[in-house]
Formats: structure tokens, sequence, C-alpha cells
């Protein structure tokens, strides 16, 4: 069995920054791994050492800048990774879905894996539609939000267990190929061993352009446009009590009283 895990290196901000037009100004930015990303890489690496899966593959959309990040998912035991890039990506704002879902097809059909793991959402864009949008296109099997999944694959079916809202869980037989969006708490993510930074800095890293991969540069112009970027007003209604707690306790029964909390 063929894994193949999508991954994407997203920006990290500090607490405090500054805006600048449609973006955080670069002085208040940093990069990771995507977080939901860390769980789908250490699922599949899970599944290749139980020995269901016989490769990992890792899939990103990015400039030459993330291949650091890139080399982590190598590190944590993928086989080897394709970066996709073009200059018809530079200065895109905002890759919408749609592109991103044409570009992860053209790879998918190209490697033809067995199953597909993506993040549930990334920690930027916070979309969270790539991996169904991506089984929807290939019109492939997929489950979505899975925080559990067995590793025994009978019959070329995933039985895995969905998180719904409320707290409800679902538990569903999928037949592979699928792709499935991978929670947080799924597992515990590894770190990189020193031997396996070593390691990861010899295994393949494929550089693909869209026209390597057939794709038409006319995909990054999405329907959406990034119109601005603004923190969010907060309101504050604090009151704070001073002195101990025999003159506090009084002030602070009143108050519930006031608002109707306590009779």
């Amino acid at each position: 069995m063929k894994i193949l895990v999508t991954v994407k290196e997203v920006a990290t901000v500090e607490d405090e920054f500054d805006i600048d037009g449609t973006a955080i100004a670069d002085q208040y930015l940093g990069a990771d791994l995507n977080e939901w990303d860390d769980y789908a890489i250490e699922e599949a690496v899970q599944l290749q050492e139980d020995g269901v899966a016989d490769e990992v593959v890792t899939v990103t959309i990015g400039p030459e800048d993330c291949e650091q990040t890139i080399r982590q998912a190598l590190a944590k035991g993928a086989d080897r990774a394709i970066r996709v890039w073009d200059d018809s990506l530079e200065g895109v704002d905002l890759l919408d879905v749609g592109a991103k879902t044409d570009i992860l097809r053209a790879v998918v059909e190209e490697e033809d894996p067995d199953l597909v793991l993506s993040g549930v959402q990334s920690g930027d864009d916070s979309f969270g539609a790539t991996g169904v949008s991506l089984a929807a296109d290939l019109g492939l099997q997929w489950g979505a939000v899975v925080n559990d999944l067995e590793h025994d694959f009978e019959d070329g079916t995933a039985s895995v267990r969905r998180e719904l809202e409320g707290g409800v869980e679902e538990l569903t037989n999928i037949e592979l190929p699928a792709v499935l969006t991978i929670q947080t708490g799924i597992n515990e993510p590894r770190y990189a061993s020193l031997r396996g930074i070593r390691q990861a800095q010899r295994k393949e890293l494929d550089v693909q352009s869209l026209a390597d991969l057939g794709v038409d540069e006319g995909v990054v112009e999405g329907d959406l446009t990034l119109t601005g970027m603004f923190e969010p007003e907060t309101e504050s209604d604090v009151t704070v009590f001073e002195g101990g707690a025999d003159n506090t306790a009084g002030q602070l029964a009143d108050l519930l009283r006031e608002k109707g909390v306590a009779p």
C-alpha cells in the first residue's frame, strides 16, 4: 500500500503584530509544519511501521523556502517528498481550494496511492475543505475529521471513527482507495530524531512544475480575492475587586444579584 500525505507550511504569528495592507508584516511572521498535517504524517508512518503501508510520500504546494519544513516530515519517517511550485504561483495572495484540488489531483493521478491523508484544516487559511474537495474531484470515497483509524484494513476497507458536532462520533467503513482528513488527537506525533534529521537530508525531494504535472497555469486564478485584513475589535467589561476576601465577597455577591445570576 502507498500512502500520500498532503503537507503544508503555514505562517506562525507573534502575539503582538502589525497588519500591512492585506497581510501581516513579515517581521512578525514565522513558519512551521501545519499542526493537522503533523498528525496525518504520524498516522501514515505508524501504518508503515505496522506493516500495512509500503511507502509514505508527502506532497506540498510551496516555494523553495518551505523545503526545510517539508524535511520535517521526511525526518519523522516519510520516504520521499514532492514539492509543486511554478512561476505562476509567485505573488498569489490566496490559493483557493479549487486551485489546490486541481494541482493535488494531478499528483494523486501520477502517484496512484491507495490512501490519501490530509489534515482537517490548515492553521492559516482554515478552509477545511481541500481533502474532501480532492476526493470529490477524483471520485474517491472519503471520511472527514477522522479521530481514530484501525490499522488492519481488512478486505481493502478502512474502519474509521469520525468526530461529528456536539460530541457525537460515527463509526464508518470506507473502501479504498480513499481520502481521509485527519483530526488532531488521533495519535501523538513524534519528534524527529537526530538520526532521522540526518537521513531526511538524503531522502528524495522531487520538485515539479504545473507543466510537469500537466496542469494549466490558469488554475491559479481562483474565484476568491483577499480584500482586507484586520484585527477584530474586542469589548471588555471586567470588574476588578480590590482588597481582601472579606471586603470583596460582598461586592461580588451584589454584582451577581445585579446581573440576575444569584438571588
